[in-house]
């Protein structure tokens, strides 16, 4: 598989802003990147993703899915001083994205930018400057305007409403580290998508057809809600791992979820990724997230009768500015696989 394929489309799709209901622009990219491999591409009345990897067996019964939706905001006051007040899209603190650049989106497509500072910044100026507690109240975004009250925000076009990204700032390094804003989760988009490109170019012949799902609503709890195709009887999603203090994933294996806060995984699904990944010497680590969910709980929960699993690459710092290496990006790629040729 080439990973330099997979690096290269995710440092694009990672440029381009989508957090959770602003996705259109990037599902664009990845339909025509799957167009471009000669599979065709619909979507749902919500805006996922759906593609088939064609087997021989016309009928899919195993769903690959991963989300192109990521966190961000919205304008939610704009204040008598000219700055604004926003609210969350997803889960994320707020020190996470304090003195990041963004970008506001207003509904005539015009792009302005800005930065989130809290709202005493300077250690010169305020006494508590370092103490004060990062809350969203005390948060706000700079616009890089000549604005000094509401009017003068609103009469360039920004209103109410309009979403709001950040910047990914996408490293690549010569020693294989990944760093950038929402590999959570376009680096299985990717993954994906480099998938995709190497069956249908090295002509891999599948006993039967899978079925590709990318969703637009996975960081606020509703993205494989709808989508799944009837005879399909085993989703694997493909969403972060997350290493860090007490947890057993790592930056350079494929993670293999055991268990989330919604509970355990499908435990004979599991052990089979585990099967898979010991026979083909590939680096895995099954792993639990206290604080975490995926697109496999949606739709367990809209009543779809299928088995459930979960792997993926190994995320540093998730829901900030996050880090995996190209270690842990073919690791993932190489037991979807080994999954989806049995």
């Amino acid at each position: 598989m080439d990973i330099n394929y997979i690096v290269s489309i995710m440092k694009k799709i990672c440029e381009t802003p989508s957090p959770s209901g602003f996705t259109q622009k990037a599902m664009e990219t990845v339909k025509e990147e799957l167009e471009s491999f000669g599979i065709d591409v619909n979507f749902t009345n919500k805006g996922s993703l759906l593609a088939l990897i064609p087997g021989k067996n016309p009928m899919p019964t195993k769903a690959l899915a991963a989300h192109i939706d990521t966190l961000g905001a919205m304008v939610k006051k704009i204040k008598e001083n000219g700055r604004i007040s926003f609210t969350p899209i997803g889960g994320y603190t707020m020190s996470s994205i304090e003195c990041e650049n963004c970008f506001i989106h207003t509904g005539d497509n015009t792009v302005y930018t800005g930065t989130v500072y809290s709202i005493k910044p300077s250690v010169h100026i305020h006494d508590d400057c370092r103490t004060l507690e990062r809350s969203l109240e005390n948060m706000e975004i700079v616009i890089d305007e000549r604005v000094s009250t509401a009017d003068d925000v609103l009469n360039l076009g920004i209103q109410i409403g309009d979403f709001i990204t950040f910047d990914p700032r996408f490293q690549y390094t010569k020693s294989g580290f990944i760093k950038s804003r929402h590999l959570d989760d376009k680096a299985c988009v990717a993954i994906l998508l480099g998938l995709c490109r190497h069956v249908v170019e090295s002509k891999i012949s599948l006993k039967n057809s899978v079925q590709i799902l990318i969703t637009n609503y996975e960081e606020v709890g509703h993205g494989a809600s709808s989508g799944l195709m009837p005879s399909i009887k085993e989703l694997l999603c493909l969403d972060m791992g997350a290493p860090g203090i007490g947890q057993n994933s790592s930056e350079y294996a494929v993670s293999i979820c055991a268990k989330d806060s919604g509970g355990p995984y499908d435990f004979t699904l599991r052990n089979q990724l585990v099967k898979l990944a010991k026979d083909n010497n590939i680096d895995y680590k099954v792993d639990i997230y206290p604080h975490y969910g995926s697109d496999t709980g949606a739709a367990i929960r809209a009543g779809f009768d299928i088995k459930f699993g979960l792997i993926g690459p190994g995320v540093y710092a998730s829901h900030s500015y996050e880090r995996t290496h190209r270690d842990s990006i073919e690791n993932t790629a190489k037991l979807a696989l080994k999954y989806i040729m049995l």
